[in-house]
Formats: C-alpha cells, structure tokens, sequence
C-alpha cells in the first residue's frame, strides 16, 4: 500500500492540471458583442430585460415570422432559414433569456423562474414591445414548446405553427448530451460557471448532429462562447431542473392553427416517435421526417427544411 499515497498525490495533480486547462471564467456580454451581434443584431428592452434580436424583411408584413432557438443554442442556429425567408416576410429572432447574449431573466421577470409558460409569455411581451399583433411561431425543442404554449396561451395571436423536434411532451430520451446530465445536478452545475471544457460542448453538439462531419470548429466555438455569457451556464442549470415533461400537453388539443411538424429521423435527443405523438395530438397538423438529420435539423440543412416551411407558407422559393 505504499504506493497508494503515490497515486493519491498523481490523481490530486491531474485533477488540479484539468481543472487550469478548463477553467472558463464568465464573459459580461460586452465582450463577446463584437463578435457575435454584428448588423442586423440590435438589443431592445422587453420589460426590463436587455434581448438579443434580429429583425429582418419587409416590415409592411402582418404576420412576422418568429424563430425560436433551442436549449443551449441561439438566433445564430436560423441563420439559414433567416436567408431565405427574409426575401419575403418579416423575420424576427431572438436569443431567450438564459441563453445567447440575452442573459438570464431580469427586469420585471421573476429571477430564476425559466418553466416553458414563463418563456412563453416572455415571447407575447415581445411581440407587444414590437407592436405585432399576429405572427407565425416557428420553434426547434425548447423553442417548439415555447411556440406551441404560446399559442394555448393566446390563440388570437398565433396564425400558424412550425414546430421542429419540439420539446414538452413527457418521453425517454435514446441519448442525452453529457453536458445536459452535468448541468442538471447542483454540483456540477455550480462547479461550471467557472471551469467548461470546450471538448464537452463539442461533444454535446456532435450528439445532435445526423452528421458529426457537419460539426465544425466555427460551429463549436460559437456554442462555447455563448455559453459562457455572464449567467447562462447557471440558467441552464435551473432550466433543466425545472423541467416539466408533459404537463401541459393535454392543451395541444387545443390547437386550431395551421401547423407543420418537421423531425430529424436521428434525433436521439427527441426521438421522432415524439413527433408522431405531436401529430396525433394536433388537429389538422402535418409532419416531415429527414431521415438524416438530428436533433437540430434546421442548422444541419437550412436548405431542404427551409423548403419545407415555404410551401407551408405558400412561398414560392426564390431564385439565386
């Protein structure tokens, strides 16, 4: 056993060698603005709560389209569909508070309270701030909740759905990002804020990828870099937490919009099963499969699914 202290004092050494190696301090939002929220970024104040947003297309359009991201992602995940769109309606996307540049709740928001109706009713007080009246609600897993709430919450307000690998019905997930697991419990929740190995995130990403060789370097940074805005890691802490899978899905069938379900077939996040409940549940809704993308099918082909919503919105799609 006399090697056994040995050993102790090697492993305490690593430890303490990993640990410097990924040490990740938080970044105030200032300074990741450079990068990240070039034009066409702006930042408005919804009660309170400085958001991150860009706003583009013809602003004579009655119904906006808002995209919303998911867990851990940000608007830069439509940039894609951003593209195409914006040649013919108005295109609004955002942040969400916990996420991106915007940051955790604050303002008039109640700290630390990031259930999906809190997000959904944020949403309806971005559409006030912005004066729009009725929009179409576009949203990938944590954002397809929020849109598809939003609409029970306030149906005169929501002309059509699209919902992609949207999150909120209760399910068994096949694989779960280890950063997500680690983020769920206290500890390493709190042990984050300060030390964030950029090989975890790109891990993460590459889980809900279709496509691993999809993930770039470019890609995997803007996720990292995100993530340590000042008080996001310990919003997605709370927010995975305060989970709440199914709850409110007896509303679904209330419902009465127009709505398109799209779903990666290897998303191992949200299995496609999940949509096929979602369909079931929805009035009237159809749904596309792409066999061979993940969990984020919008940021892996922006072109073919993009398609998709066009001819749910009756666009033609538009020449080079």
């Amino acid at each position: 056993m006399k090697w056994l202290p040995r050993l102790l004092g090697a492993l305490l050494i690593l430890t303490a060698l990993l640990l410097a190696v990924s040490r990740a301090p938080e970044v105030p939002a200032e300074g990741l603005v450079a990068r990240w929220a070039a034009p066409p970024s702006d930042f408005i104040a919804v009660r309170g709560l400085v958001v991150h947003i860009r706003d583009e297309g013809p602003r004579s359009d009655p119904e906006p389209i808002v995209l919303l991201h998911g867990t851990s992602a940000s608007l830069h995940t439509w940039d894609g569909w951003a593209q195409a769109l914006k040649k013919q309606r108005r295109v609004i996307r955002i942040d969400l508070p916990g996420f991106g540049l915007t940051g955790p709740f604050a303002g008039e928001y109640a700290a630390d309270d990031y259930r999906g109706d809190t997000y959904a009713r944020f949403v309806l007080d971005l559409l006030d701030r912005l004066q729009v009246q009725r929009a179409v609600l576009a949203g990938n897993s944590l954002g397809g909740e929020i849109a598809w709430r939003a609409a029970t919450l306030a149906p005169e307000r929501v002309t059509r759905l699209v919902l992609v690998d949207a999150s909120g019905l209760d399910f068994q997930p096949e694989h779960i990002p280890l950063g997500f697991i680690l983020a769920r419990l206290p500890v390493f929740s709190t042990l984050s804020e300060s030390i964030l190995p950029r090989e975890l995130v790109a891990a993460s990403v590459v889980s809900v990828y279709g496509d691993p060789a999809r993930v770039t370097p470019e890609l995997v940074d803007r996720y990292y870099q995100l993530t340590l805005r000042e008080g996001n890691r310990r919003a997605l802490g709370l927010r995975l937490r305060q989970l709440e899978p199914g709850a409110a899905a007896s509303r679904l069938g209330q419902i009465a919009v127009p709505t398109l379900i799209l779903w990666g077939g290897r998303d191992r996040l949200i299995p496609p099963a999940v949509g096929e409940d979602l369909q079931r549940r929805i009035p009237g809704s159809q749904r596309q499969v792409f066999p061979a993308l993940g969990h984020v099918p919008q940021e892996e082909d922006p072109a073919a699914t993009v398609a998709a919503v066009q001819a749910f919105l009756g666009l033609a799609a538009p020449g080079p």
